[in-house]
């Protein structure tokens, strides 16, 4: 996945064989605008990201997953494909949503922190 296809706000964090870190907007989720732990973090991966310990690899038949977490303990979204370029695409849609304000991310927190939700909602553009 190259910078180019992203949506505008989404950056490539990190990149390997087996996995694709892109996050949203770090120059405003950086401890002033926005708290720098509520990073919108895609997670491209091929084998479940919680795979029991010892087992660094995923298998050759393991699905690849997209997961959309907005903090590190809220997990939002989360789709599991057959290859990478189905997981790629998958994320490529996922982040568009997200930035068109198009998920319902509230619903995915168990303590709604409003005062964050509501900024966020203006800069995703769902509170208009």
């Amino acid at each position: 996945m190259t910078i180019a296809e992203l949506p505008t706000g989404w950056e490539v964090w990190s990149e390997e064989p087996t996995r694709l870190v892109v996050v949203y907007r770090p120059d405003i989720f950086d401890t002033e605008a926005f708290p720098a732990p509520c990073l919108p973090t895609l997670y491209v991966t091929k084998g479940s990201r919680d795979r029991r310990p010892g087992r660094p690899d995923p298998d050759a038949d393991d699905p690849w997953y997209v997961t959309l977490y907005l903090e590190p303990e809220v997990e939002g979204a989360r789709e599991v494909y057959d290859d990478r370029e189905g997981a790629l695409s998958g994320a490529r849609e996922l982040a568009k949503a997200f930035d068109a304000g198009d998920l319902d991310y509230r619903s995915w927190y168990q303590v709604p922190r409003s005062a964050y939700l509501d900024r966020l909602d203006e800069l995703t553009g769902r509170g208009t």
